[in-house]
C-alpha cells in the first residue's frame, strides 16, 4: 500500500476528543498489596498515534516484579464504545471495556479467574489522576490492586 493512502486514515479520531486530557508525561506514585508501607515510583505517558486514530500509554514502575506495559485506546463508532488492548514485558495480551463519564475513566475485564477494574479521577485541572484498582480470582470477592497517583510533568 502506498504511503499516501495509509495517511488517509492517519487522522484524529473525534470519538477520543475525551481523552485529551491524558495526553503529556506523568510520574506516578503507586501502592499495591504485594508490597505493603511502600510508595512506588514510575513514570507514564500518553499520547495520539496514527495521527490521532489511537492513543498509547506507556507505564513503568520502577520496582522489580511490575512489568512495563503498553495500552492502546480506540472505539467502535457503531456501538459508541471504548476499549483499551493492553501488553505488557511478561507477553500478557488484555482487552478492557472503557468508558468515560465527567472526570472519570473506568476500565475493567472479566474474565474468570482473574477479573480486574480500575477507575481514574481527574483532578486538578488535569494535572493529577487519581487511580484505583482491583481485581478478583475468585469470581466473588473483589481485593486491592494497584494504586496510582499520576501527576503531570509536561
Amino acid at each position: 500500500m502506498n504511503k499516501r493512502a495509509i495517511q488517509k486514515a492517519q487522522i484524529p479520531n473525534p470519538a477520543l476528543n475525551l481523552f485529551g486530557v491524558l495526553i503529556g508525561e506523568w510520574k506516578t506514585a503507586s501502592t499495591h498489596p504485594a508490597v505493603p508501607h511502600k510508595v512506588l515510583a514510575g513514570t507514564s505517558s500518553f499520547e495520539w498515534i496514527e495521527g490521532g486514530a489511537f492513543l498509547r500509554w506507556y507505564l513503568a514502575v520502577d520496582e522489580n516484579g511490575f512489568p512495563v506495559g503498553i495500552g492502546i485506546f480506540g472505539s467502535d463508532d457503531a456501538t459508541g464504545e471504548y476499549f483499551m488492548l493492553f501488553f505488557d514485558e511478561r507477553k500478557v495480551s488484555r482487552k478492557y471495556e472503557v468508558s468515560v463519564e465527567d472526570n472519570v475513566i473506568k476500565w475493567w475485564r472479566n474474565v474468570p479467574g482473574f477479573s480486574q477494574r480500575y477507575s481514574w479521577t481527574i483532578t486538578d485541572n488535569g494535572n493529577t489522576i487519581i487511580g484505583k484498582g482491583e481485581l478478583c480470582e475468585d469470581g466473588k470477592t473483589w481485593k486491592k490492586d494497584l494504586d496510582q497517583t499520576f501527576t503531570r510533568v509536561k
